[in-house]
């Protein structure tokens, strides 16, 4: 009984973290690409709390840095979705995510439930793949 339901499990979660890569994939390549091509309609500001646009704005106003990130975010997203680098690609991703949650947790609190998502889907890959970070994670 056990020899079978281990493959069964292990298979599940293979497919559990494939899933789980290409859409978070999707995800990020799609915003990335809108931060280039702006084909969905940005929010209303006055639907959005007063720091939350504040801080969008500043970004706006440097001129280079939402476009550095919808750069990591488009490269980082087809990375995911191809399955290649997929390491690299949650690093490079990994500081986008943490100020996503704490853009919602502390400026704008209507996405915190898709912050959480996209803060669990990193998470989640990050442990299966977490054999590729050891060598990275060792004192040198």
């Amino acid at each position: 009984m056990t020899t079978q339901t281990q493959p069964k499990t292990r298979k599940l979660g293979r497919y559990a973290t494939v899933v789980t890569r290409v859409l978070t994939g999707l995800l990020f390549a799609t915003t990335g690409l809108n931060g280039f091509l702006m084909f969905m309609p940005a929010p209303d500001p006055s639907t959005m709390a007063p720091e939350g646009v504040a801080f969008s704005g500043a970004l706006y106003a440097t001129g280079y840095m939402l476009q550095l990130a919808s750069g990591v975010q488009l490269l980082s997203g087809i990375l995911l979705i191809v399955g290649r680098f997929v390491p690299l690609a949650l690093a490079m991703l990994a500081p986008m995510v943490v100020n996503i949650f704490l853009f919602h947790v502390f400026l704008e609190p209507a996405g915190t439930t898709v912050a959480v998502l996209v803060v669990a889907a990193e998470i989640g890959l990050a442990w299966a793949y977490r054999d590729k970070f050891r060598p990275m994670l060792k004192a040198a």
